[in-house]
């Protein structure tokens, strides 16, 4: 992939339908090499080739910042996992993870409850979904639980008195977040597996049709 011609938007994009559920990379690959980027093109292919592929890491890293940051508070920690699984629900297949794993496990003490929590089927016309498919986590539209979840975090963020220690944690990593992904070298590996996740999508993009 020319991450060059890659825009902020088409990255965004990106990253809110690649699976997130794939462990982060080894720790000796993350911090294996680090060079200064020549050029501004450089940079910017390099920071999005990055920020994609070690997605996984970067959101560890700033949780575990947050968590540092409310090492003294446990109600704002509880606030900052809470912002976090909202976040990571605007992810397609985190949504869909997460749906799946909780109506297994309600299915174990009500396999009743765990039918009604199904998502609608989408009418078929001629072979094709009659409009693109929504994401329904335990039977109900996403944005009904992201705007439950973000309503509740957003209390206990008042409650905790932590929003001004909040906000210097989040700048703080996403600083580190970008200074790693600007100095770290793309390796071959990170290439090879952008290449491999672009076939994996147009093929589910062709067998949908």
């Amino acid at each position: 992939m020319d991450w060059g011609n890659v825009s902020g938007e088409d990255l965004i994009e990106a990253l809110r339908e690649v699976d997130w559920s794939s462990p982060p990379r080894p720790i000796n690959e993350f911090f294996s090499r680090f060079t200064i980027p020549r050029s501004y093109a450089k940079w910017s292919s390099r920071l999005k080739c990055n920020l994609y592929y070690y997605r996984t890491n970067y959101f560890i890293m700033v949780v575990l910042i947050l968590g540092m940051g409310f090492l003294r508070r446990p109600v704002a920690i509880l606030a900052a996992l809470l912002t976090s699984l909202t976040i990571a629900l605007l992810n397609d297949s985190f949504a869909g993870t997460f749906s799946e794993k909780v109506t297994r496990t309600v299915r174990r003490f009500s396999p009743h409850l765990a039918a009604k929590m199904r998502p609608p089927l989408t009418p078929v016309i001629r072979g094709r979904p009659s409009a693109k498919r929504a994401i329904y986590i335990c039977g109900r539209p996403r944005p009904v639980f992201v705007s439950a979840f973000s309503a509740a975090s957003f209390m206990l963020w008042f409650v905790s008195c932590g929003l001004l220690t909040v906000l210097w944690a989040f700048l703080i990593g996403l600083l580190a977040t970008v200074i790693h992904a600007s100095f770290r070298t793309p390796n071959l590996k990170a290439r090879l597996n952008t290449f491999r996740e672009e076939f994996r999508a147009v093929w589910r993009n062709y067998s949908d049709i």
